[in-house]
Parts: C-alpha cells; structure tokens; sequence
C-alpha cells in the first residue's frame, strides 16, 4: 500500500469533533431526558464507529509510513489518554457512594468499580442481566464503563488483527484488509441479531455483539480515499441523510427495543456515511455544521463528559427521587464543570507530555498505576462494607392459625385474622431489627430461584421440582413466573403441615399462559414452547389444584406486538387459558399479584434507617400495578377458577410497610422476601382450605 494510498489523517477533521460532541449530547439528553429523546443510546454505537474509524486509520497510516505497527507504542497512547480520567472517576464514584448512596449498594460499587477499572464492566453486567436475582437491583454508579469496557477491550486485540491482515497482505494490502475487516463484521453482526433475539439482556453489553460497529467504522477508514472521490453533489446528499439516519434513530428508538441486532444499522450506517462523504461533500454536507466551534469545543470534551455525567445523575436520583427532565439536564449541565477541570488538569497534561510521547513504557506505567489505584480501592471498599451473612435457617415462631410457620421474625403472624387496616402492620419509622438484613435481602429468594428449579430465559423444556411431602396425598403444581415463584415458601409451609406434593413449573419473566407474549419488544419464544410443554404435562397428569401467579405481559398476535389495552389482553389471555385448563378438570387458583413498587424499598430502608415511613407508598398506587387488575379481571365469574387476594396481609393500610412484624416484605421492587412470604403460610392455608370446602 503506497502513502498515497493511506487514508488521510481523520484526527485533523473538526467534522469528526462534531460528531464525538453529538455522540455524547444524545447520551447526555437520552439519559437525563429520556422521554424526549428515548433513543439517547445509540450515541455510544456513534462512539463505537468512530472510534474503529481512528484508530484504524491511524494504524493504517503507521504501517504505509514505516512498514511496521508499534504495537507497544499504540497501548502507550491509549493507556495514558484514556485510563487516568477513567481511574480518577472510579475513585470520586467510591467516594459519593460512600458519602451519598445507601449502605446496600455498597459491596456491588465496590465490585463494579473493580470491573470497570480492569476493563470487563459489560461482561459483568451481562452476567447480572441474566441473573434474575440481580434484574431489579438499582442501576451502578459505574454502569456506563461498560461501553469503554468493550472499547479498550476493542484497542487490545485490534492492532495484532490489523498488523497480521497487514502482514499477509503483500501487495494486495487494500483488499486483504478491507476482506479480513468485513469477514470480523459480517461474523459479529450476525451473532448480535442472534442474540439480540435470544439473549438480549446479555446482548446489549457483550464485546461479541459490537465488535462490528468498530469493525465498520474501521472499513470506512481503509477505503476512506476511494469514497473521497465521490462526485460532491451525491456524497452531501448521502452524508445528510446518514446524520439525518443517526437523529432518527435517537428520536424514534425505544429503549425497550432488543438491542443491538440489525436496529443499530441505522445509526451505525448513518455514522459510517457521515465519515466517509463528508470530505468529498465539502461544504455542501454536514461538516460545516459539525465542524463549528462550539461543536468541537464539545467534542473535546465528550470523554470527561461521558465519564462525569452518570455518577452524578444517579447520586442526584437517589437524593430526589425520579428526576424530571428539566432536573436531569441540569445535572447533566453540572457534569460540564468537573469535566472541564479533568480535561485541562488530568487528560491534557499527561496526554501532551513531551516525555510520555517519547518514553512509551513510562506512558504505560502511569496508565496502569491508576488502573491499579482505582481497581484496589474497589477491592479496600468491599473489604471494609463486608456483608453480613444470609439469615440463619429457619426457626419455628408462633402462629396460632393451624399452620407451624418458621421463619426468624414474626413478620405477618404479628397481624389480627382480618388484616386490613390494622396498626401492627402501619409505617414506623424505625424498628429495632430487620429480617433479613437489607444488605443480603436480593438472596433472601425461594429455594426453587436460588437452586435452578426456576428456569432462565433460554429454557423452554419444563424442569418438575418437588417440595412439601413427595408421597403426599394431593398433588398440588405451582406454575409461572417469579411472581409464582415467590409464594413457594408459603406453600411449602402449608405442603409439609397437610402433607401434600407441590411440584413447581417456573420460568423467568415467563406466565402460565396459552397464548405468546412478548419481552424487550420481542415474541419470548422460548416462553411459549415452555407453556405448551407444560400444558401437555397437565393433560396427561392432571393435578389436584393447579397455583398461578404471574405479572402482567404484553401479548403477541401473528408476530405483532400488541402494546394498547395491556391489562384488557392480558386478561383475555388469562380467561381463555384457565378456561382450557379447568375443562381438564383441573382446579385454578389465582395468587392474586403482590404490590409492585415504583422504587425499590430495600433501597430505601438502607438509606432511611430512622426515617422508615418514608419508604412506604400509597397502597393505591403500588396495587394498580403488577399483574392484579388482569388477574381479578380474568377471574371474575369464571367457574372453576379461584382467586386468593393476600395483599390486605402485606400491605395492610393505606401505606404500604416495608417492614411488618420486624421482616423485611419486599427483596426489590416486585418481590416478597422468601422470610415475608414464609410467614403468609397460615392465611394461605386458610385460603386454600377455603377453596378445598367449595369444590367438595
């Protein structure tokens, strides 16, 4: 490849300023105004793109200037431009959350910060986003290190694949190059559509799934020359329309949506156009307007901005509950100042220092010491916020409703027969101790989530799981999703006094239901095989009663996605499902849905320990939500079907509690402590005795 050949010099193009300060405006916006601009998000593939455009070209131009890559030369400059600001930021992060985030999130920061520091943040996070146990937790203080995981990760391997195609490529260099880089897309973009169907919590963090979008930002930058030459008139219409692609993207995109996969084409095309032809556009395409002062100005600031912005939107959150729009920008706003300061006395002195840029080993030495710095503070935070152990194996307290119930507080046996209204399960605002403690109250979870008998996303093959007495005399099946779940260790109660077989058919995020629904916008196929597998369990061995209990979902109609009247579907789904199953002869019981919480009361009670009340929201609101009205609504006159409320015994007045009888009621948002539900196990038995007397 001869120098002219060599794409120029992308570094030099205020253009590609602009678009970095695009970037890292719709993030900005998305985040702190994201019903204005929901599609925020796809500011970070606009990073991604660019960045596989830079460096690329930079390591192309090196290779056609003196035959060789310094590899070594290369992590010199990314360690000493990007780790420094990266690691001061993990440490001011440690530190708000210590001074202004509650005790509970302590040891996960400590960890994540850890992980952002060393670089494998998203591989974390897609751990965590497939663990239920974890998919309500409140959102990191770092989570955003998860787009500069992939992108270092990115910096580490890339330079090796460009020197070896390089390499091989003798002198068909242009087209080894530009072939080897579409092979690496073509193989990671098909693997993101793939699993942005079947994953796509995972999918939206791994490096596997946006390795393309660099990759094509790179293949722009090889053939960078040839696009130059496109005649003015069409490469301006073609650059308009990709920066017209990348804010369509960001208005019209939802953040529900499956992500990445073939819908981050748009914005990630679209930046790929603006890269390519804004050059040969000339004044007549977008550079001129991206290339405006101001416009650079912020893009040199994009990296300081993206790292500041998001701790302070989610300490701010936490102090002042959900902000409004105008009260996220203005922290977003604020974000410009430390940003600033880090820019001018952090990034630039040490980035333009005549030594480091002639001394590449010094330059990674000061890089790893502050990643060494910010990942052993992690390590010395968590050592020091150290968790108390789970709570201790249940012991039996007093009941007195005919039911032995165990557990380690009384919890609902503090509350009279008839609950509702009474004052034993009123707000306080302090109690001496809490069952379980808020720090390990995410693993206070039924033994059938914490052993696998509740199935992950992918599972679509039943698993029979069975508790109480395994000889018992009535077989009783508990099916749905977590919100089945979480009423086993109540029933299991009830199973072990009255010697009955529970068996238990769970799966995540995943309803008893006959009819598709649909998760992250997309069918959850693995859900509806998983029901009709179920479904045919029960016809060839009915059981005695048949336990339901699920949130509400959207439905799915000849591959359509139905978002309008949810709880109206959603019922219809449920009437006509339970109307198959009791033409079977089997009785339905309905676990009517638990209260669903807007904010997460272990949060909460972590941050107000002597202001316990204020944790507590109106009953009103909190039981609207969840899956309850469909369910009530399904139920209603339908022969054969049972619904049991047991909401009066978990929110018993006009508040909602988050501690009752000295336990905790809820493990997050939507979930009852498996200690709480334990303890409901004499009203469900009563309930359940109940609907025993009517079908005799």
């Amino acid at each position: 490849m001869s120098r002219s050949q060599a794409a120029p010099r992308a570094a030099l193009r205020g253009d590609i300023e602009g678009l970095r300060a695009l970037a890292v405006g719709l993030v900005l916006v998305g985040h702190a105004a994201t019903r204005y601009l929901p599609g925020g998000f796809v500011g970070v593939d606009v990073f991604f793109v660019i960045s596989g455009f830079l460096i690329t070209g930079l390591l192309v131009e090196e290779f056609d200037g003196t035959g060789r890559i310094s590899v070594s030369g290369f992590y010199a400059r990314r360690a000493k431009r990007l780790l420094p600001a990266a690691g001061l930021v993990l440490l001011v992060a440690l530190l708000l959350t210590y001074l202004f985030l509650p005790t509970v999130r302590f040891t996960d920061t400590a960890w994540d910060v850890v992980a952002g520091a060393l670089y494998v943040l998203n591989w974390r996070l897609a751990d965590q986003s497939v663990d239920y146990l974890a998919a309500d937790q409140a959102t990191s203080i770092v989570q955003h290190y998860w787009s500069l995981s992939v992108e270092e990760q990115f910096y580490l391997f890339w330079p090796l694949v460009v020197l070896a195609l390089l390499g091989l490529a003798g002198r068909h260099g242009r087209r080894v190059l530009v072939g080897g880089l579409a092979l690496v897309a073509v193989a990671s973009f098909a693997w993101s559509v793939r699993s942005a169907r079947t994953a796509p919590e995972a999918a939206y963090f791994v490096t596997t799934t946006r390795i393309w979008e660099l990759a094509l930002g790179a293949t722009v930058a090889v053939v960078a020359v040839r696009l130059h030459r496109t005649p003015r008139p069409v490469a301006a219409v073609v650059a308009w329309v990709g920066l017209a692609a990348v804010l369509a993207s960001a208005v019209s995109f939802d953040p529900r949506w499956a992500f990445p996969g073939y819908v981050a084409l748009l914005p990630t095309v679209g930046t790929a156009a603006v890269l390519g032809f804004a050059v040969a556009a000339g004044r007549a395409g977008p550079a001129g307007l991206l290339g405006l002062a101001p416009m650079r100005a912020v893009g040199a600031l994009s990296y300081s901005l993206y790292l500041w912005h998001w701790p302070l939107l989610v300490v701010a959150e936490h102090r002042f509950g959900p902000l409004g729009a105008g009260a996220g920008l203005a922290v977003v706003a604020a974000s410009v100042v430390p940003a600033v300061l880090t820019h001018r006395y952090v990034e630039n002195p040490i980035r333009h220092s005549p030594t480091l840029l002639w001394d590449p080993g010094q330059a990674l030495r000061i890089g790893s010491v502050w990643t060494a710095t910010a990942a052993l503070a992690g390590l010395l935070f968590h050592l020091t916020v150290w968790p108390p152990p789970p709570p201790p194996s249940p012991v039996p307290v007093a009941s007195g409703d005919g039911v032995g119930v165990t557990g380690t507080a009384p919890g609902a046996a503090v509350l009279r027969r008839e609950p509702r209204g009474d004052p034993a399960g009123a707000p306080v605002d302090r109690v001496d101790t809490i069952t379980p403690d808020p720090r390990v109250a995410t693993r206070d979870v039924p033994v059938a989530t914490s052993t696998g008998c509740q199935l992950d996303l992918a599972a679509d093959r039943p698993r029979r799981c069975v508790y109480g007495d395994p000889e018992g005399s009535l077989t009783v099946v508990l099916a749905g999703d977590s919100h089945a779940t979480q009423w086993l260790p109540a029933l299991h109660e009830v199973a072990v006094q009255r010697r009955w077989r529970v068996v238990t058919h769970t799966k995540v995020s995943c309803p008893f239901l006959a009819v598709e629904v649909a998760r992250r916008g997309q069918p959850y196929t693995s859900c509806t095989e998983w029901n009709r597998r179920v479904r045919a369990e029960l016809r060839e061995d009915p059981p005695d009663l048949l336990l339901v209990g699920s949130l509400r979902y959207p439905t799915v109609r000849d591959g359509r996605v139905l978002t309008d009247r949810p709880d109206e579907r959603m019922a219809t789904a449920l009437r006509d499902t339970w109307r198959q199953t009791t033409r079977l002869g089997i009785p339905v019981v309905v676990l009517r849905d638990s209260p669903y919480h807007r904010a997460d009361p272990v949060d909460c009670v972590s941050a107000n320990p002597d202001r316990l009340s204020r944790c507590a929201p109106p009953r009103a609101e909190v039981l609207a939500a969840g899956g309850g009205v469909a369910q009530e609504r399904a139920a209603a006159g339908q022969p054969g079907v049972h619904l049991i409320d047991l909401n009066d015994a978990i929110c018993p007045t006009d508040r909602c509690a988050p501690i009752i009888g000295g336990v905790l009621v809820y493990r997050d948002t939507n979930h009852l402590t498996a200690s709480y539900s334990r303890t409901l196990a004499p009203r469900l038995d009563t309930a359940l005795a109940a609907v025993r007397a009517r079908l005799d």
